[in-house]
């Protein structure tokens, strides 16, 4: 599969189907949080915790996102 064809998939699911949707959205909260993290200059020993916690969340949402992505198949436009 192309990145195009990989990037025309993700925006399907993201449009109609709804476990998808909610994950991408999970995904984009947990890097925003990341980010605020990432943007101080110096990190409590919590942050420090929370920070590598955030990290493998949104790694595990991910996974998730790409699972369902696999599922689809592109050659008859539907879930397999």
């Amino acid at each position: 599969m192309s990145a195009a064809e990989a990037q025309e998939v993700k925006n399907l699911l993201l449009r109609e189907h709804e476990q998808y949707r909610q994950l991408a959205e999970r995904h984009h909260e947990l890097d925003d949080r990341l980010h605020k993290l990432t943007e101080r200059h110096y990190l409590s020993e919590s942050e420090q915790v929370e920070e590598v916690t955030l990290k493998k969340r949104k790694l595990a949402v991910k996974d998730q996102m790409e699972e369902i992505a696999r599922g689809y198949s592109t050659v008859n436009g539907r879930f397999s």
